[in-house]
């Protein structure tokens, strides 16, 4: 039985940013944490649809839509060694568990945000989604 993953879990994965997509490139660079921010586990199909949320130790750029991690959300998270960290919430990668390339059956997590940070990415994921309607999908 593979992993059920749920939202506010950290996993390594490779993130594809939509500038690298918007260059042509097909696969994220390197592996780094991901948040997941929705988990579907879908009765049509029976699989499990992610939506993964980058996590960076660079400062957002002017424009972006990001959200720094406290350091008890760090530790919690997994990520007890980055000195700061933020969370993006303006692009997305989306993937299906049981078809990913990237995603093994039991995939190690690294840690879990409280529930009280996820309301707050999810807010911010929404309302990011809600006035660009131009975040990302991958597939």
């Amino acid at each position: 039985m593979s992993h059920e993953f749920r939202p506010g879990e950290l996993i390594i994965y490779p993130y594809l940013w939509v500038w690298q997509q918007q260059r042509g490139e097909t696969e994220g660079r390197k592996q780094r944490p991901v948040c997941v921010v929705i988990a579907i586990s879908s009765a049509s199909d029976g699989n499990t649809h992610l939506v993964l949320l980058a996590i960076t130790t660079q400062p957002p750029q002017p424009g972006r839509v990001a959200l720094e991690i406290p350091d008890i959300e760090r530790r919690r998270g997994g990520l007890g060694d980055l000195k700061q960290s933020w969370i993006v919430v303006d692009e997305y990668n989306y993937d299906i568990v049981e078809h990913s390339w990237y995603i093994e059956p039991h995939q190690q997590v690294l840690g879990r945000f409280s529930k009280s940070f996820m309301m707050k990415i999810a807010a911010m994921f929404s309302k990011a989604r809600s006035q660009s309607g131009g975040v990302k999908r991958f597939d």
